[in-house]
């Protein structure tokens, strides 16, 4: 059991970003947030393709690993505090102790390798911890660059869809083609039935939460936030119809212009689409009016695994 007081860190190495945590355990088993950092490295750049990851994605990763290094030394977290792990792009990878090796030199302790069940354990964890129970079951979605995690209490499924995927295979232009934002939906929606066969009670869940950036990228946008503001994201409840509308007006838009919408990082506004196209899949194919958008997600999850 971590005392109270004891800092904790946690990193997630993922295929569009990596983030860091570093939190403060209290008593009783809860820990508060002392810092949050999120870098767009791209670590999944190409994965789809070559099967590996390349050199300067990995130089890019390891840049921000180093930075992070220095925060969690600055905040005092203390040797054998941190867990870091690795999802789908470096599960796709075939060079990926390429990047685990220096990695673990310049944050100290070996990444792990998640599976996407346990991707999606971990997000369900951190993001209902602090949520009202009279709002569930609740059916937790995160869409990340390389793959989409759905969770319930007891369950989850990861399927290889992802905002960076998406945008590799099929959006080839720009702004992109209507049978092309055809194709990323259609597949999507294929993965979707698998979704509600083999997860049962995931089309029926009260409460669809929402996690990671293309849902907090789209929240932020429906708010007009022309400088990201957390607090208004985390318990903001995006609904069908402005997801819909927020994904026509980028979709329509050439790159060039969509970075002009307020709450987009221009960092994702080339994958940003990409990620809408299965955000409004999911929304028109297992019914949901709304989405609780969620700022807690497998950073939590991860901090709460070491409590």
């Amino acid at each position: 059991m971590s005392g109270a007081g004891r800092r904790l860190a946690a990193i997630d190495c993922g295929t569009n970003s990596v983030r860091l945590l570093v939190a403060e355990a209290e008593a009783g088993g809860g820990f508060r947030t002392v810092d949050r950092r999120m870098t767009i490295t791209r670590l999944g750049q190409g994965v789809d393709q070559s099967r590996r990851l390349a050199p300067e994605a990995i130089e890019r990763t390891l840049a921000a690993l180093r930075e992070y290094r220095g925060v969690m030394d600055e905040l005092g977290v203390p040797a054998g505090s941190l867990r870091i792990t690795a999802t789908s792009a470096a599960r796709d990878a075939a060079n990926r102790d390429d990047f685990f090796g220096p990695a673990a030199e310049v944050v100290g302790a070996a990444p792990e390798l998640l599976s996407g069940e346990e991707e999606g354990r971990l997000s369900y964890a951190g993001a209902t911890a602090d949520l009202d129970p009279a709002l569930g079951p609740f059916l937790v979605v995160d869409i990340g660059g390389g793959s989409t995690e759905f969770s319930l209490e007891r369950g989850a499924m990861s399927v290889d869809i992802g905002c960076v995927r998406l945008t590799e295979l099929y959006l080839e232009h720009d702004p992109p083609q209507p049978e092309e934002l055809h194709a990323c939906i259609s597949v999507t929606t294929e993965y979707l039935k698998d979704v509600l066969r083999e997860l049962p009670g995931a089309g029926e869940a009260a409460t669809f939460v929402g996690l990671a950036g293309t849902i907090t990228t789209v929240a932020a946008i429906e708010q007009g936030l022309a400088v990201y503001d957390r607090d208004r994201i985390h318990g903001f409840r995006l609904t069908h119809e402005a997801a819909e509308d927020v994904f026509r007006t980028l979709a329509t838009e050439a790159r060039a212009d969509r970075v002009h919408n307020p709450g987009l990082e221009e960092a994702r506004a080339d994958v940003i689409v990409g990620g809408c196209c299965i955000l409004v899949a999911i929304f028109r194919q297992l019914g949901f009016t709304d989405c609780l958008v969620s700022e807690a997600d497998i950073l939590d999850g991860l901090i709460l695994s070491q409590l």
